[in-house]
């Protein structure tokens, strides 16, 4: 009977004994040798290691703790753990010798991942090297984000245009210049690098709480200042300076950043000789005022000055490949002086209710006045070439072009907004509205003519008849293409979004669930006449689940993301190719199917990362557009239908120790059909991409850098004439222009030298006087490849057809970086 009773007891003791959580392992040094008596403690609770460097300790089930371990003389490690029922967690980690307490090592954070955004830190990738370098740059190296003209700082994605994308700093919508035609014309980007701390982005299938646009969203942080700091950096190309500081007893933290740019180093390498003096300067101010405990007041404020003034001189361009090899020749007068200046300004004010629930209150204006003047005349020869000797052969083609502008845009945008965020166990409550009023005022007067061989052309779809000799030819002249228009309008809009976030445990397994909806109404105003269009609304839900399955070696995060996304006219969209306003436009729409997968492993001892999508959008009406380099040029109407499809994949991770790198690469097809005539290629459809951003150093000399950003894109469609149409009756047929560009190739190569930073720093002489301090050294497009953007459309009089030439982008070029933190 007692046999019987041991027995019994043995077994209960087993039971109770497999059914606890515990964490156990063996606690080492870098040599691998075990260490004894290192303490492993949370709360009140812990153990020590025994001879052999073991422990085991038992944890709480479905409790997150933070697990300590520490060793007199090695520095410790503080792990965050979340026991599971019936499981023992193996964690073995190896102490560092160190006279300080510095090293931390959490628990792997699943937020971006369920969220499905890519994070980054700026500061990790600011010697990137790049035409534009900053934030954009490193956006064009992701999956499903194209830009084949490095001198722009706008990017498509997947399938999407320029204007299809939301960019927030802090919380608050940025917005850009209008006008702007050509990426030489760009200047600054409103994201200054220096000031920014975190990058987040989305491709799509994103939330709720953010805006009414079709395809992604960038949401930037800028920097909170712990203490004063000055970077300071220049180059051939520009220059930036930032200062940071607390005053007013730390409870105002202040950043401002000023910024120039030069692109006259870029411009010169094409293939069009010119004088070129810009003016590109912009200076930033974040401030953040800490009122007390629960409340602060923050402020977002920029002033931006491009100053263009361009002087063509001439131009020799090479085309037609080996089977037909021709030449244009031009030579230039008069020149380009366009003036772009934008401010903006937000205040935002935040309040912690309490604990678990928090407002938000902003208000913001942007103002943009644009002005674009110029007066160019171009002679140009086309000559065929021997495709062997490369020498002209014969000239079979001559003529000469005015372009004349005198273009005037004034828009101001006031808005202001308020939410609520309420967190109630664990479900997350997110809430919003905003009203913006948009005045638009502008003036546009264009014209070109056109002498091709002697004979003044008059524009393709004027029907006069001309039957001289028999009969005089008494007709007006007019130009081969002109746009006259004013236009002063106000736009009203009211919107709304809900969102309903929660994190779910079944079983073992997490699930997180994202549930949301917005909402628009809108409507214009001609201030000309006091008309008033119709009022529109659109409503957008959203939904996305993320799952984290609990497989014991496989790290894996699946997402599955649907909804609908919505886009309001803005004034781009609603000015139609004769330059008026179309005041009854509706929304575009795209419906998002998303299906994502992040598999996180180890290679070679290193964290990796891949991530694979696969995506659908139904584009429904469309407001079909022709884009010519970087200006959109809209129909104005919803008479188009669409689609995109494809698939992104990106591996990241530590290819080299300590540094992180990534190969990514697109797949993508994306058509319209404009009154059912049939599907064409989108001007945006670049079937494949490839970008590997790779940063390496010398294992002897660390502080010896090199980072090297390489893209490969597929041909873009090459557009068409700017009077083209995809109206069947036009005389100039869109349909009828479905040639490609040349590939998009360009490796940029960068190398820096560390002078001084956080772990090399000087107690005495100059560099002392430096907390870092870097020598850079860039060579853009080090193949010399050339790349095109768009085509140049020279009509034959004789053929009347037109010829494409392709506007060469910029050459190799040799650019030097200093960059320092005082």
């Amino acid at each position: 009977m007692k046999t019987l009773i041991y027995l019994f007891s043995f077994l209960h003791c087993l039971i109770v004994f497999s059914q606890k959580t515990y964490l156990k392992g063996k606690v080492t040094n870098k040599d691998k040798e075990p260490i004894v008596g290192v303490s492993i403690s949370y709360l009140e609770k812990g153990t020590v290691t025994n001879k052999d460097g073991n422990y085991l300790l038992e944890i709480p089930e479905n409790e997150k703790i933070l697990v300590k371990f520490s060793y007199l003389g090695y520095g410790s490690v503080i792990k965050s753990i979340k026991g599971r029922k019936n499981k023992t967690i193996n964690y073995s980690p190896i102490l560092q010798v160190q006279t300080e307490e510095i090293e931390t090592v959490t628990l792997k954070s699943y937020q971006a991942a369920q969220e499905g955004l890519v994070k980054m830190k700026a500061e990790k990738y600011k010697r990137i090297p790049g035409a534009n370098a900053g934030i954009e740059n490193l956006l064009m190296t992701q999956p499903g984000v194209n830009n084949s003209n490095e001198l722009s700082t706008q990017y498509s994605v997947r399938g999407g245009n320029f204007d299809e994308n939301l960019v927030y700093v802090n919380g608050i919508e940025i917005y850009r210049p209008f006008l702007i035609r050509s990426g030489q014309q760009e200047g600054l980007s409103f994201l200054n690098t220096d000031m920014t701390e975190n990058i987040n982005f989305s491709a799509g299938g994103f939330e709720a709480k953010y805006g009414d646009r079709l395809s992604s969203v960038l949401n930037i942080h800028y920097k909170k200042p712990t203490q004063e700091q000055t970077t300071f950096n220049a180059s051939l190309l520009g220059a930036s300076l930032t200062y940071e500081n607390l005053f007013l007893n730390k409870k105002l933290s202040t950043l401002i950043g000023a910024r120039y740019r030069n692109n006259q180093l870029l411009v010169n390498s094409k293939d069009t000789q010119t004088n070129f003096k810009p003016i590109f300067a912009d200076i930033q101010s974040y401030l953040s005022y800490q009122i007390n405990t629960k409340s602060s007041l923050d402020f977002l404020g920029n002033i931006s000055v491009n100053n263009y003034n361009f002087t063509p001189i001439s131009r020799v361009t090479k085309f037609g490949g080996l089977v037909q090899p021709r030449e244009l020749t031009v030579f230039y007068e008069g020149n380009e002086q366009d003036d772009f200046k934008t401010y903006f300004g937000a205040l935002s004010y935040k309040y912690k209710i309490n604990p678990k629930t928090s407002l938000d209150l902003t208000t913001s204006m942007f103002n943009t006045q644009e002005q674009e003047y110029y007066d160019i005349f171009g002679a140009y020869s086309i000559a065929e070439i021997d495709p062997v000797s490369g020498e002209d052969l014969y000239v079979s083609g001559v003529g000469s072009e005015l372009n004349h502008a005198r273009n005037d845009l004034d828009i101001l945008i006031q808005n202001i907004k308020i939410s609520v965020q309420h967190r109630v166990n664990k479900h997350h409550f997110d809430i919003g509205a905003k009203f913006q009023k948009e005045n638009i005022r502008d003036r546009i007067n264009q014209w070109t003519t056109v002498d091709d061989n002697g004979i003044t052309l008059r524009a393709p779809d004027d029907n006069v008849e001309n039957n001289q000799p028999e009969t005089p030819f008494v007709a007006a002249i007019t130009p081969f293409y002109s746009v006259k228009s004013q236009n002063d309008a106000d736009i009203y809009r009211f919107s709304g979004y809900f969102q309903w976030n929660k994190k779910w445990h079944v079983g073992n397994h997490i699930l997180w669930h994202h549930v949301g909806v917005r909402t628009q109404t809108w409507w214009l105003k001609n201030n000309f006449n006091s008309f008033k269009s119709e009022t529109k609304q659109v409503i957008s839900p959203r939904f996305r689940l993320s799952l984290k399955p609990d497989w014991e070696d496989t790290d894996m995060v699946f997402r599955l993301a649907a909804g609908y996304y919505h886009q309001p006219p803005s004034y781009k969209e609603l000015r139609n190719p004769q330059g008026n306003l179309v005041y009854n436009l509706d929304a575009q729409e795209a419906i998002h199917y998303v299906f994502s997968n992040e598999y996180s492993f180890e290679l070679w001892k290193r964290p990796f990362k891949m991530t694979s999508e696969i995506y659908f959008k139904q584009l429904n009406n469309v407001n079909a557009y022709s884009l010519d380099n970087v200006r959109i040029r809209y129909d104005a109407n919803n008479q188009t239908q669409a689609y995109a499809t494809g698939l992104d994949l990106r591996m990241s991770g530590e290819f080299v120790p300590g540094k992180e790198s990534w190969i990514s690469l697109g797949f993508l097809k994306t058509e319209e059909n404009t009154n059912n005539r049939g599907y064409i290629a989108r001007p945006t459809d670049q079937r494949f991409k490839f970008a590997m951003l790779f940063q390496d150093y010398v294992p002897s000399n660390p502080n010896f850098k090199v980072y090297l950003n390489l893209v490969l894109n597929a041909p873009l469609p090459g557009g068409s004439p700017i009077n083209a149409s995809a109206d069947s009756n036009a005389a100039v047929d869109r349909y009828d222009f479905q040639t490609r560009l040349r590939p998009y190739r360009r490796a940029d190569l960068g190398a820096s030298y560390i002078v001084v930073d956080k772990s090399k720093q000087y107690t005495s002489g100059f560099f002392s006087l430096f907390k870092e301090l870097d020598l850079g050294v860039e060579l853009f497009n080090i193949f010399d490849i050339q790349n095109t953007t768009t085509n140049t459309w020279i009509y034959d009089v004789d053929s009347k057809r037109y010829n494409s030439v392709p506007n060469i982008l910029t050459g190799r070029i040799l650019n030097f970086k200093l960059g320092m933190v005082f």
